[in-house]
């Protein structure tokens, strides 16, 4: 097939984003029915006049109500580590199950203040701690979408993947290591890395030999789509030393920030590809 270099870069994908790309509202709400309970328990101390002597009553005969006080500062630790610059120490909090009994009310309440997690329980304050944390929730939860974003990659590839193994009567396994690939199919796959995984392989029962694709997409630029073209370029060699085809399908507008060391390795392997050439059938084209 014709290789250019410039129609891969031309139709490169502005985005991925699917409805399920932006909010995971399942993960959100199991997350926040996990602590409710206890969050209904730290409700009442909203708005209170002496706050101190009512968290002291509750904290007597809940002391699991500090388990909800990391998700309050938007962190996933069970134990958080505080230094002080002033000195140079530093002081530990367990908000865990396995949280010493001797750690009173003073060391959790000394927590609220110094974190100004005081803050939410003042008059002024929030009206439902519930309802707060859902919105935790959800920010937290959008660190995930970079890597939803390159699931949704491998879930689009693989669906083009498995309708040319359907038609062709080859077979594919996804996440496919070294290992993987010779107990499935006898065939020995010398690596980089010892545990390294492809994202697909494809086998054809008929000439018995195997192509191993890597996917992934990238929305911004920075040194490592450098790394990765080197990385590849090197992986490209090793494989085809093994009579091996490596099928790379990249996409997203980060290329356009490392569109030299992109062209460099489109130049050097055989298959450098993006969503489109897939939609158009390229797949179909290669040399089974």
């Amino acid at each position: 097939m014709e290789k250019n270099f410039e129609n891969l870069v031309i139709t490169l994908k502005n985005s991925l984003k699917t409805w399920d790309y932006f909010v995971n509202w399942e993960k959100i709400f199991s997350n926040s029915s996990e602590l409710e309970i206890i969050l209904n328990k730290l409700n009442y101390l909203l708005g209170k006049e002496d706050l101190k002597a009512e968290f002291k009553k509750l904290f007597e005969t809940n002391p699991d109500i500090v388990k909800a006080f990391p998700v309050l500062l938007a962190v996933r630790e069970k134990q958080l580590e505080i230094f002080s610059i002033d000195d140079g120490s530093s002081e530990f909090f367990n908000f865990g199950a396995s949280r010493k009994e001797d750690d009173g009310f003073e060391k959790y309440y000394s927590f609220l203040e110094k974190s100004n997690l005081i803050n939410l329980f003042k008059k002024d304050g929030i009206k439902n701690l519930v309802d707060y944390v859902i919105g935790v929730e959800v920010g937290l939860d959008s660190n995930g979408r970079k890597n939803r974003g390159g699931s949704l990659m491998e879930k689009i590839v693989e669906s083009h993947i498995k309708n040319l193994c359907d038609l062709n009567g080859f077979e594919f396994i996804a996440q496919a290591r070294a290992t993987d690939i010779r107990k499935k199919w006898g065939v020995e796959v010398q690596v980089d890395k010892s545990e390294r995984s492809f994202d697909f392989a494809v086998y054809n029962q008929g000439n018995e030999q195997i192509k191993l694709f890597e996917v992934n997409f990238y929305n911004g630029g920075g040194s490592k789509l450098k790394a990765v073209c080197g990385e590849f370029k090197s992986l490209y060699d090793e494989l085809k030393r093994q009579n091996i085809d490596f099928v790379w399908i990249t996409d997203g507008l980060g290329w356009h920030t490392a569109k030299r060391p992109l062209e460099e390795t489109y130049n050097h392997n055989e298959y450098v590809f993006n969503l489109h050439m897939i939609e158009q059938g390229v797949l179909g084209e290669l040399n089974w």
